[in-house]
């Protein structure tokens, strides 16, 4: 991979109590490209992109080896900053979860959160957040209506641009678009498109074509392991696993 690296794990391994849900997982994540996670249902997908911005440290009973390296420091070093790492990694969530408040409150949120008060400050974080998730020409004179009141599409770009508003450097999509209807979900893909320009991006999707749509690189998780990752055209036409076949081809999964 001739990639500038944004994110890796080595020896990646996590159990909840006494069940192991990751092993030994081993993964670069090259930098301003979208790397897509794919495999059959489980918790193992949704699990390691949770560990890439400790999320799991919320779970009872979840322990964690290995490393996981971000900006070349392994952020389960006992001096790491997990605020400061939830805020340079982002992350959407299957279902959109907007906060039930205004649609510029929901932008504001984080961004106050981390120190910025001046109205001015805030407006512009909005606005360029509401644009840069191509939300902003749907909502606008419409800031102070209630972000429930949005359709689902519009909701989960809101979170969109609500995780774009702390300026994170990378954003984990976990099945961004599994909620959605066909419009919204290609709204969303493209957005990916445009996204990957300026944050580095990893997506947990069980949609081969999405994936093979909007994904530079594709790992292949199995019962908790990363089986292969390459380039996603090499994946899906050339697989180097007999499992990473047999999945694309859809004889399991």
């Amino acid at each position: 991979m001739n990639e500038d690296i944004e994110i890796e794990s080595r020896d990646l391994n996590l159990w909840y109590g006494d069940v192991q849900a990751l092993k030994n997982v081993t993964i670069a994540v090259p930098e301003n490209k979208v790397t897509a996670v794919i495999g059959p249902s489980g918790r193992c997908k949704s699990t390691f992109i949770r560990c890439i911005n400790r999320m799991n440290d919320l779970i009872k009973d979840c322990r964690i080896t290995g490393e996981l390296l971000f900006g070349g420091r392994n952020i389960y070093d006992r001096d790491a900053d997990v605020v400061a790492i939830r805020k340079n990694i982002g992350m959407v969530f299957q279902k959109p979860n907007p906060f039930p408040m205004s649609i510029y409150d929901n932008i504001a949120y984080g961004p106050r959160v981390h120190g910025i008060s001046g109205k001015h400050k805030l407006d512009e974080v909005m606005e360029t957040s509401l644009m840069a998730a191509a939300l902003w020409d749907e909502v606008e004179g419409k800031l102070d209506i209630s972000a429930l009141d949005l359709s689902g599409g519009q909701q989960q770009r809101l979170c969109i641009a609500r995780t774009l508003a702390v300026k994170p450097e990378v954003i984990l999509f976990d099945e961004p678009c599994s909620a959605l209807d066909p419009i919204s979900t290609a709204k969303i893909e493209d957005l990916i498109g445009e996204l990957k320009r300026d944050y580095t991006i990893v997506i947990v999707t069980h949609n081969m074509q999405q994936a093979a749509r909007v994904s530079d690189y594709t790992a292949f998780f199995l019962i908790g392991e990363m089986i292969e990752l390459g380039k996603t055209k090499q994946i899906f036409e050339n697989p180097e696993k007999k499992s990473t076949e047999d999945y694309i081809t859809g004889r399991f999964g």
